[in-house]
């Protein structure tokens, strides 16, 4: 299991057609970057998804009701407050803040996106952003694509971002991600942002299959604490300055295109499950034998969610106990007579009972950086996996 941990800049560069942005607009205290704009020079095909929480951020509504329309020039970020549970205010603000981009760059108010991440329960302090807003849209260069990763930063110990090459009808095409998460993560589409931009010409039904599918086998496949964001968003733009012919499942690089989207997506996720709130580990649970694939979710979900098993990883014990516990409680129909659980190569469990394993060769596996889980529950055919981390006592400082 390879997770990635860094981020060179020196790989970062935005596909043709695009332009950003990152300032310090003054909505932290401490002066770091907080606003970040991101702007295609043509009217782009746009794809997205969102939080499944019942309670869900104003900006998230609003984005939501602009994805309608499939056409996107602009995303504009705050980082600092949430703007959630902000009532008809916070409303107003996230559309405020649109309307006052897609004024300055003379677009649509519709096709500008607007995305908040930060603390629950504030109202945006729209004096700060609309000073904000007048100094970034300015600012917007290809370059700038460096600030606009760090301004969507809050927790997060560095910039996640991936960027891939391929060729579509024979001519370059570049796929670009950027994300930010570090706590409040599980997405079910963590507090959790990703924009994906790309030059291809994509269909528009086509761009938000395949962007579902993507996140589908990536950010909703992580969890830090099991807490689901009411801000989490997943934004796609495709711009087209690639030159090729516009992609759909039809197209001869229609693979091409979808594999790179999701492996943009899939690396994103692993700097975000890497980069958890005070995390030193990273596990991936594997499960299979469940009675379905949904059942085999269910139950790794459960392993990966478990505070008690996630401390227990924190002193490098494998305590198989915790994980038997966990699938039992879990909804996914399970005999503990017939459980397995490996960890890496080793057994340690056989039958629902310990395999005979030196316990310091399993020791040997926990303490490492990345380890796998496998569970075999034998009653069938399903199969899941899911990615967690650890519980140190830097995640309870960090959010206290």
């Amino acid at each position: 299991m390879h997770i990635e941990k860094t981020s060179d800049p020196k790989t970062l560069q935005l596909p043709a057609g695009f332009r950003a942005a990152g300032i310090s607009a003054g909505i932290k205290k401490s002066g770091v970057k907080d606003m970040a704009l991101i702007v295609s020079d043509v009217e782009a095909v746009m794809a997205g998804t969102f939080t499944t929480n019942q309670v869900c951020a104003a900006p998230v509504k609003l984005c939501r009701k602009h994805l309608e329309g499939r056409k996107g020039r602009a995303i504009i970020v705050n980082s600092g407050v949430a703007n959630a549970c902000t009532g008809t205010e916070g409303m107003k603000a996230a559309q405020d803040m649109a309307a006052q981009t897609a004024s300055l760059l003379n677009v649509p108010e519709t096709q500008v996106f607007v995305c908040s991440t930060g603390t629950i329960g504030k109202q945006l302090p729209m004096d700060v952003i609309g000073s904000g807003i007048q100094k970034i849209v300015p600012a917007v260069t290809v370059e700038g694509v460096h600030d606009a990763v760090e301004a969507i930063m809050t927790t997060d110990t560095r910039p996640k971002h991936c960027t891939l090459r391929i060729e579509v009808d024979g001519k370059p095409v570049t796929v670009m991600g950027m994300a930010k998460g570090a706590g409040m993560i599980e997405p079910g589409m963590a507090t959790m942002l990703s924009f994906i931009l790309t030059d291809a010409a994509v269909e528009a039904d086509a761009l938000q299959a395949c962007l579902l599918a993507a996140v589908k086998k990536s950010f909703n496949l992580v969890s830090v604490d099991g807490d689901r964001s009411t801000n989490d968003t997943v934004l796609c733009m495709a711009g087209g300055a690639a030159g090729n012919k516009p992609l759909s499942p039809a197209h001869r690089d229609w693979k091409v295109f979808s594999d790179a989207l999701y492996r943009v997506a899939f690396d994103l996720a692993m700097k975000i499950i890497g980069d958890g709130e005070g995390a030193r580990k990273v596990v991936r649970i594997e499960v299979k034998g469940a009675l379905n694939d949904a059942e085999a979710d269910i139950a790794a979900r459960a392993v990966a969610n478990s505070m008690l098993v996630k401390t227990s990883w924190v002193k490098d014990s494998p305590n198989w106990g915790r994980v038997m516990d966990a699938l039992g409680y879990s909804r996914a129909k399970v005999d503990e007579t017939l459980v397995d659980i490996d960890y890496d190569e080793h057994p340690a469990v056989r039958g629902g009972m310990a395999s005979g394993s030196s316990v310091a060769e399993l020791k040997k596996i926990v303490a490492r950086e990345c380890f796998v889980i496998k569970i075999d529950l034998h009653l069938g055919n399903g199969r899941a996996e899911v990615y967690s981390c650890d519980c140190t006592e830097e995640y309870v400082r960090i959010n206290w």
